[in-house]
């Protein structure tokens, strides 16, 4: 068995699928590089991404695939999953080694997890939207720091451009360093020198940098989460199953409660 190891990317994924083909192995690990550890007398091959390589298994997949399925395979691989992107390597090979339609063989391993892991990342991405807090800047631009499970960004990014065209905003993944700017026109992808003069690890942004209106809009937004509020029907079981207490820290109306 031949070791791969890639750098976690959906090229680098597609890449490896086509080294495979290519070079006709019989089976391969694929291991992301960031948790690769040597073995002796292991053969392996580093791969190289590709965009020519890469856009010619996903042109194929695409063509085997039904719609919803191709969208799977991408949104699975953002759970950025290491057992998940064996199971996404292998459910290529599954695919095009069968007739059309095989996706929807769910005795297969591959095909189940696959599907599985999806609908984890479209829970983390549903969350997303609705527990994210903006808060004004000084200089007018709409800031929120997240911190998802799953490298959700790419699919939030068209649903956060139309609902909120009128503002500059940034979203901004903690945990993996980068973010999301949106200037009125375009969304763009910063990186973390573009917020360097915010601390990140911080949900709250310090008061020399929010704008003066903001600690208001905050308070009454309290105000009316508590007004709204029936004590008598309270059902924090419930509750914490839609709203996970990890997402408190983004909610100003949790602020001290968690």
């Amino acid at each position: 068995m031949t070791t791969y190891i890639f750098d976690g990317s959906f090229e680098g994924l597609l890449t490896a699928i086509f080294e495979f083909y290519d070079r006709r192995e019989k089976a391969v690990r694929l291991v992301w590089n960031k948790y690769y550890q040597p073995a002796m007398l292991e053969e392996t091959l580093d791969i190289i991404n590709d965009e020519a390589k890469a856009k010619r298994v996903w042109d194929g997949l695409r063509k085997k695939l039904a719609p919803e399925w191709a969208m799977k395979f991408y949104k699975t691989h953002l759970s950025e999953d290491p057992s998940t992107f064996q199971h996404l390597f292998d459910f290529a090979r599954y695919i095009f080694d069968n007739p059309a339609g095989a996706e929807s063989n769910f005795g297969n391993p591959h095909v189940m997890a696959v599907s599985k892991m999806e609908r984890s990342v479209s829970r983390e991405r549903h969350r997303m939207k609705a527990f994210i807090r903006f808060q004004k800047t000084a200089d007018g631009i709409y800031y929120c720091p997240i911190e998802p499970d799953f490298n959700v960004l790419p699919l939030v990014s068209k649903f956060f451009k139309d609902r909120y065209a009128d503002q500059q905003w940034i979203i901004y993944d903690i945990k993996r360093k980068y973010g999301l700017y949106y200037d009125l026109h375009t969304v763009t992808e910063i990186t973390y020198e573009f917020v360097a003069n915010i601390d990140t690890k911080k949900v709250l942004l310090p008061a020399e940098l929010i704008d003066e209106k903001e600690e208001l809009a905050s308070i009454l937004w309290k105000d009316y989460f508590n007004s709204t509020n029936i004590p008598a029907r309270k059902n924090m079981k419930l509750h914490i199953q839609h709203v996970p207490k990890r997402y408190w820290k983004y909610l100003n109306e949790k602020e001290g409660k968690n």
